[in-house]
């Protein structure tokens, strides 16, 4: 019985193995720079529309170059609480000042300080999958 199983096991994992899977980077390897993965950065002048009020808002200038460190975050220099009424960019929220507890800190939480772990540059890139989200 234990081999009837194992066989067909086996045979399963044949049957679904037949169907070629396709990569999204076509025949070009890991190792190369695909052209069909390079986009054009779009620029916007004004913040783009959002799907629903909790999604970060999308980065709308090229960030290529910009170092975010433990010790540095190139954002803060334009989007920092004080440099936003210099820079005229959109200061961050309110929300990225509060530790865990809710508490008001004098600069942006540990939390918050990886800019990428929420916000993504705009690219003119089509969509890889199909999205059928109405906001």
């Amino acid at each position: 019985m234990r081999l009837f199983l194992v066989g067909l096991l086996l045979l399963a994992g044949n049957a679904f193995s037949q169907e070629a899977v396709k990569p999204i980077r076509g025949a070009v390897p890991i190792t190369e720079t695909n052209p069909a993965d390079t986009y054009r950065m779009e620029r916007h002048d004004r913040a783009l529309r959002r799907s629903h009020k909790w999604q970060p808002p999308i980065i709308p200038h090229n960030i290529k170059g910009y170092q975010i460190t433990k010790n540095v975050n190139a954002c803060m220099t334009c989007h920092s609480s004080k440099a936003s009424k210099e820079s005229g960019a959109t200061p961050v929220g309110k929300s990225h000042y509060l530790d865990r507890d809710g508490k008001p800190l004098p600069t942006v939480s540990a939390r918050r300080y990886f800019c990428l772990q929420c916000h993504i540059a705009q690219f003119d890139a089509e969509p890889l999958v199909g999205n059928t989200f109405k906001p």
